[in-house]
């Protein structure tokens, strides 16, 4: 089994980037701990993190042919703003979570509309570093049940 995992932009901030907000783990801490999760689940991961839109497009764009059966993707603020994103992902039909390590719906009304959360297998938001975890574990397991393909 293979996952990608998408970091959107500023996400290689992380750690030093409002702390308050997104904690203070670094993305290679979350990264490592993903990896880890995946050896012991026995399954591949791929970590990507761009801050241009069409470089995650054409990343998501590639993941069927790749042979990839899930992702997690964090699109941070192209979350809010980026039918190119929806529209990759809607072509690979590939089974995704959506995760955000702040709650957006506490935070500005602008953050709120999400164009990926109605075609996602679900959403993770504000649980910090540790939703990453929770939706590769579900994700994970979900399909090696057969419950979402």
């Amino acid at each position: 089994m293979k996952i990608a995992v998408i970091h959107g932009p500023n996400l290689n901030l992380l750690g030093i980037r409002e702390p308050s907000v997104y904690g203070k783990k670094t993305l290679k801490e979350i990264n490592d701990q993903l990896f880890n999760k995946a050896l012991v689940l026995g399954c591949d991961i791929e970590f990507f993190q761009s801050n241009s839109e069409g470089e995650i497009v054409d990343y998501i764009q590639l993941l069927k042919e790749r042979g990839f059966d899930g992702l997690i993707i964090n699109a941070a603020a192209y979350t809010h703003t980026s039918v190119a994103i929806r529209d990759a992902l809607l072509a690979i039909n590939i089974p995704f979570i959506e995760v955000h390590i702040s709650n957006i719906f506490k935070r500005e009304s602008f953050r709120h509309k999400s164009y990926l959360s109605d075609i996602a297998v679900g959403v993770i938001s504000g649980l910090g570093y540790m939703g990453y975890e929770y939706a590769f574990d579900f994700l994970v397991k979900a399909l090696k049940r057969g419950e979402i393909r």
